[in-house]
């Protein structure tokens, strides 16, 4: 077993140890990511920052000075801004944008020590469930289906930090989840995925795609890793005004919890029509491996699912059309030339986004627009509101709710981009928690009939992350999932 095969919990102990060194850490990750560049899962490298990080932190842990994080090396999804470090969204229109800033999670990681071996490829602006609509190409997921040679998609929109932690390129990365673009990635991949509670983790300079509903979190091999990393990058921050004033618990402790006692619900609504037969029978092992860990499970009803995905397609659009409104070419990133200001600001949107950028902006400014405000986005709030309320009462009777990641396992580059309703389906199971702003797992609990990963979905109650993490663990441990790409 090589350095890169370690999980961040076993770097950390032989770092401190001394029989492993963070020079030598950063180096083999920086080895398997010039080896898997056909993955296309970075949009820049940093390899002189990774050697400069790894050589201050091998300085800190001889002195006996390390931090949560100490030569641990990660990737940034390009959603993040990164001080002096090009940061493109995924999309054209931020062509040559170093931001002179440092996010808020981040900073967070640096300051404990972590390792930056890049910024990883994504969606363009986070939009999409397949990493296919970045300006930058495609990611490719590392795992193949079994007699089927076609490349498949990562997930999104976070794709490129779930395929390079599957593909052992990183040892954990952040991601961000809007309706899902933690988890469902983190499922087709294999990995674990956290979308905390909204608020836990600060947005400031994260670029804004769905203000409401963004919230970044960590994608890492383990639940272990993954509570490691949460720890990290959480916490109150005053520079963004929708952070929570939440003290930060220890995650990694939580781990040992386990579930005697909790009750979990199973939401009759998520059993939808001609479901994959594999991912119901792991839906079904999934209820058998923590009752067998002494929980108890029961049906509950969340009433309002069926609205959860058109209300989703309304409101984040309508966010992300008042959000993108800023990149007009004037300030920073593309500009194309016209001959009028108007003209300048059209060719340069014009060019700058792609296709589904563009589509989400139309749909948003016609919902927000005079005549049709309160027949779509106002009725989209109460129904929100709706979704959430079934959260509320279904907690009253459960401690956390299990359901499927995603409907499908990974499906090939380009196969569903004709429709994007099917594509938007992806995201169905993840939707509804994003809407009511509560904290979600996925963890790897089994394989398709075509050999791909198939992740189970833990939710839990606002800032209660900490039973989330305990309940994943016995998922983990039960399922035993080591399969690899």
């Amino acid at each position: 077993m090589g350095p890169t095969d370690l999980t961040i919990a076993e770097a950390r102990d032989q770092l401190q140890a001394r029989t492993l060194g963070a020079v030598e850490l950063a180096e083999a990750h920086l080895q398997a990511m010039a080896e898997a560049r056909v993955l296309n899962a970075f949009v820049t490298e940093t390899p002189e920052r990774a050697r400069a990080d790894a050589k201050a932190a091998e300085a800190r842990l001889a002195k006996g000075e390390a931090r949560a994080l100490e030569g641990i090396p990660l990737g940034i999804k390009d959603l993040f801004c990164t001080k002096g470090i090009l940061t493109t969204a995924g999309s054209h229109i931020l062509d040559g944008f170093k931001p002179p800033y440092e996010s808020t999670v981040t900073q967070q990681l640096w300051q404990a020590g972590a390792v930056m071996l890049g910024k990883l490829n994504m969606d363009e602006f986070a939009m999409g469930s397949s990493n296919m609509t970045s300006y930058y190409g495609p990611v490719r997921n590392p795992w193949s289906r079994a007699g089927d040679n076609r490349p498949l998609v990562p997930g999104g929109s976070s794709g490129g930090s779930a395929a390079a932690v599957a593909a052992r390129i990183v040892m954990g990365a952040t991601a961000t989840d809007t309706g899902g673009s933690i988890r469902q990635p983190a499922s087709f991949t294999g990995t674990v995925g956290v979308k905390p509670t909204y608020g836990r983790c600060s947005r400031w300079g994260i670029v804004a795609f769905a203000s409401s509903l963004d919230q970044a979190g960590p994608i890492a091999r383990t639940v272990k890793d993954a509570a490691i990393l949460l720890g990290v990058m959480a916490g109150h921050d005053p520079k963004d005004s929708t952070s929570a004033h939440a003290p930060v618990p220890d995650f990694e402790a939580a781990l040992a919890r386990g579930v005697r006692g909790l009750r979990i619900g199973i939401p009759k609504e998520y059993r939808i029509d001609g479901m994959n037969e594999a991912i119901d029978a792991i839906w079904r092992s999934g209820i058998d491996w923590l009752e067998a860990a002494g929980a108890t499970t029961l049906e509950v009803s969340l009433p309002h699912t069926k609205y959860a995905l058109p209300t989703y397609y309304v409101i984040a659009p309508a966010e992300a059309s008042s959000n993108l409104a800023r990149y007009d070419g004037v300030r920073f990133g593309l500009r194309v030339p016209g001959k009028t200001l108007d003209e300048m600001y059209e060719n340069t949107r014009a060019e700058g986004f792609g296709k589904e950028v563009r589509r989400r902006i139309m749909i948003g400014t016609y919902v927000l627009s005079a005549g049709y405000y309160d027949a779509y986005y106002l009725r989209a709030q109460r129904v929100r509101q709706l979704i959430a309320r079934d959260f509320t009462e279904a907690y009253k009777n459960v401690d956390l709710i299990l359901t499927p990641t995603a409907p499908t396992d990974a499906f090939a580059i380009g196969e569903k981009m004709d429709d994007p309703v099917a594509m938007y389906l992806n995201d169905v199971f993840t939707v509804p928690s994003s809407l009511a702003g509560l904290p979600g797992i996925s963890v790897p609990c089994g394989l398709s009939a075509g050999g791909l990963p198939l992740g189970l979905q833990v939710l839990g109650r606002a800032f209660d992350e900490e039973t989330l993490f305990a309940a994943a663990r016995v998922l983990e441990d039960a399922a035993g999932f080591g399969a690899r790409p």
